[in-house]
């Protein structure tokens, strides 16, 4: 049986934009609000999909840290794959 901690997860993706600047993204879906939920579901749909997961709720901070420091490498031309940035992602998915 999963914990409370295990069961609440954050759904996000990591995409290239193909519109704009064709810079990567990421989008955590399941922190949408109303608000914004439209306009980032329709961006992302627009982009190339790289990469998509669960993160755990519990340390997600520093799993959306680590994704934004992959995001500036990605940016910055590093060639990194999918499977490197699953390694780098594991201890913080489910």
């Amino acid at each position: 049986m999963l914990s409370a901690f295990e069961a609440d997860k954050v759904m996000f993706e990591i995409y290239r934009e193909s519109c704009y600047s064709g810079r990567y993204r990421v989008v955590y879906y399941t922190e949408l609000n109303d608000h914004n939920r439209e306009a980032e579901f329709n961006q992302a749909l627009r982009g190339e999909h790289f990469f998509d997961g669960f993160l755990r709720n519990y340390g997600k901070e520093e799993a959306k840290q680590t994704i934004s420091d992959l995001l500036e490498r990605l940016n910055h031309g590093e060639p990194l794959d999918r499977e490197e940035v699953g390694r780098v992602l594991q201890p913080f998915m489910p």
